[in-house]
């Protein structure tokens, strides 16, 4: 097998796959969102935590791993330790969005849409100092 050193063609190539897995994951929870409100069933909730979400959401894990191990061997880290690092990292911070995303779903299924108070996951009023 003919490997590059560094691996600048696998750093491309794991962000592509992440971009378009993230391109399909969004039209795909966008879609499934915007026919819930219409419809207001559960079973469109449901199908969210299955395979239909779960596919783009593997690609994007994959695509970030290969992004991340990729780009530790361009600063000539060795690739057993870089996908060391990468994979565990990767399956940890996935995993987290995953359960939140979860979560949110469920508080949309059971209180609709108001039931995301989405202004107190903000930082609130930011002050700028003035310039006076």
């Amino acid at each position: 097998m003919y490997y590059y050193d560094p691996p600048y063609f696998l750093v491309l190539a794991g962000l592509f796959i992440a971009v378009t897995c993230g391109s399909a994951f969004y039209t795909t929870l966008v879609t499934s969102i915007r026919e819930w409100s219409k419809q207001r069933s559960s079973r469109l909730l449901a199908s969210l935590k299955g395979s239909q979400l779960l596919l783009p959401f593997f690609g994007i894990s994959l695509g970030s791993c290969v992004f991340l191990a990729s780009g530790l061997q361009v600063f000539s880290l060795p690739f057993s330790f870089s996908y060391l690092l990468s994979l565990p990292m990767t399956l940890f911070v996935n995993g987290l969005v995953w359960a939140q995303l979860q979560r949110l779903l469920v508080q949309l299924e059971q209180g609709g849409s108001k039931a995301l108070d989405l202004d107190s996951l903000s930082l609130g009023e930011v002050k700028l100092p003035s310039r006076e």
